[in-house]
């Protein structure tokens, strides 16, 4: 029996699959909340089939629905980073860049957000009011408003400090349909600049790391930068910014939810050399590291280059490069061309190389 009384719910874990330790393992791990294959199974095995038909059917970092005539997209996300405070920003413009920039996923222009705080008992006055002086700062940058929220205390020793759960409503225009099934071959694969940064420029703050080079965070609200592809007339297949599980993640997931494959050349993409750097030492994959204000976009290949120059023309796009396209061959795979000329596979992460980055 559970501590409340009730009896314990039976989930059947026979259905679940590699990678290990979701067989052998009763409780949560790290892994699990990675954005990876970890963090797939456990919503395909548990919260689906506990939310029954509550669900709806196309989960994503968005959902876009319908009411009274208006297209809204709507999302969440919880930000629980360690440190809150890292080169180029704190969990404060994370939290609202991260909601902004999912909403943007859908071509959504952004207009309002909850934000819901969750306050370890002895934290400093200080440190709060410094995070919640960046929410605000960068809730004005992304033109949001705050609407509503909530404050909860939890005892000293159950939590970090600081934790921030945002949400956010915005428009989507009715010509607008971007979504992963839209996928298709010959597609063209555009990343929107250096891959890697945020998650190197958090662990450069863990356990005392330096990488001979400072960097930092790229949070920022990507919007206006989907606003301008937007406009071009291109179109847009498909948008996601590659956050937990980086590149290499986002990918996978378009490429199994549309039924295609995708085929890279490693030497396009855009990796910075003190990611580079950092990864090298670190034996990373730069392509599995978070990224918090880059946006990949699968586009019509009679509209890519139109919309690469209208990316470079941005401040959030002057480094955009073409990575790839979209084929039929190897459905629901990521395959990559290296500099040697040889291929391999780019599978979805198990877990998270670098937990807690956002």
């Amino acid at each position: 029996m559970r501590e409340d009384g009730a009896a314990p719910v039976a989930i059947d874990v026979e259905g679940w699959v590699c990678p290990m330790p979701l067989r052998d393992a009763p409780n949560i791990v790290m892994g699990h909340g990675g954005g990876g294959a970890m963090s797939g199974e456990l919503i395909e095995h548990l919260f689906l089939p506990a939310f029954g038909s509550a669900a709806h059917a196309d989960l994503g970092d968005s959902a876009v629905v319908t009411l009274d005539g208006a297209r809204l997209a709507f999302s969440t996300d919880s930000f629980v980073v360690k440190p809150i405070v890292f080169p180029g920003g704190t969990i404060g413009e994370l939290a609202v860049n991260g909601t902004v920039n999912d909403l943007a996923m859908s071509g959504a222009r952004p207009m309002v957000l909850s934000t819901a705080f969750i306050l370890e008992e002895g934290t400093a006055l200080a440190d709060i009011a410094r995070i919640a002086q960046a929410v605000g700062t960068a809730a004005l940058a992304a033109e949001v408003q705050l609407v509503t929220g909530d404050t909860k205390v939890v005892d000293a020793g159950h939590g970090d400090g600081i934790y921030i759960n945002t949400a956010g409503i915005g428009v989507v225009a009715p010509e607008v349909d971007i979504r992963p099934q839209r996928a298709r071959p010959g597609d063209v694969v555009l990343v929107s600049g250096d891959i890697g940064v945020h998650g190197v420029a958090v662990l450069s703050c863990r356990e005392g790391l330096e990488f001979g080079t400072t960097v930092l965070s790229d949070t920022a609200p990507l919007h206006g930068l989907v606003a301008a592809m937007l406009a071009t007339g291109a179109d847009v297949h498909v948008l996601r910014d590659p956050t937990r599980g980086g590149v290499a993640a986002s990918l996978n997931e378009i490429a199994r939810a549309a039924g295609v494959g995708v085929s890279l050349d490693e030497r396009q993409l855009p990796v910075p050399d003190g990611v580079r750097d950092a990864c090298g030492l670190l034996g990373l994959d730069p392509m599995y590291v978070a990224n918090e204000g880059k946006l990949l976009a699968f586009v019509a290949p009679e509209d890519a280059d139109r919309v690469l120059a209208t990316m470079r023309e941005h401040p959030l796009g002057a480094q955009a490069a073409a990575i790839g396209r979209c084929v039929a061959e190897h459905p629901g795979m990521v395959v990559a061309r290296t500099a040697l000329g040889g291929t391999r596979v780019v599978d979805l992460p198990a877990g998270e190389q670098l937990p807690r980055i956002c």
